[in-house]
């Protein structure tokens, strides 16, 4: 199966809010999840993409740390979605993963990801153009390998961070400070 491509350009003309961090490691880009989660509220919808292997999980479980949800943050691939409740009185954290899932929001309505949104934070990776209609305000991360002289850096990644709607625009100025 071919990985869906990202269409970041055209996402960023209907941003509100937008930055850019450079991710050296895992544990970079785990930290980054983790002050990501600072900004998150219960409704939030969070579109992951990137390659295979980009770093979607890995600053999911950062996400995860930082909203002190239960459960190891792993991989939903193969059940399609894992809720993680909040151990500390926070929303719960709805992660999805929509590679397997061909069509858009229909194919998904078993999940029930409108009822879960308004009291949790909805993480979905490979949602683009499948999920959208689940909110105007909404906060997409594209992903992407670094290249350096004709070379993919191993473990450095470009984090784009582009919000759309009220919501995101409301903190623009957090979102485009993370890096």
């Amino acid at each position: 199966m071919e990985a869906p491509h990202n269409q970041a350009p055209e996402i960023a003309t209907e941003t509100g809010a937008a930055g850019r961090i450079t991710v050296g490691s895992p544990a970079a880009m785990q930290d980054l999840g983790r002050r990501l989660a600072a900004l998150l509220r219960p409704g939030d919808l969070v579109l992951l993409t990137g390659e295979l292997g980009a770093g979607k999980t890995t600053l999911t479980r950062g996400l995860g740390e930082g909203l002190g949800v239960r459960g190891a943050v792993t991989s939903p691939t193969f059940v399609i979605a894992r809720v993680h409740p909040s151990l500390v009185a926070g929303p719960p954290l709805v992660h999805v993963d929509a590679y397997r899932l061909g069509g858009g929001l229909e194919e998904m309505e078993d999940l029930d990801l409108d009822v879960s949104l308004p009291d949790s934070v909805v993480v979905v990776e490979w949602g683009d153009g499948k999920v959208e209609e689940l909110s105007e305000d909404r906060l997409h991360v594209v992903i992407a390998r670094a290249v350096g002289h004709e070379e993919v850096l191993d473990d450095v990644r470009t984090v784009s961070l582009l919000g759309v709607g009220a919501r995101w625009a409301a903190v623009s100025d957090v979102l485009a400070g993370l890096g």
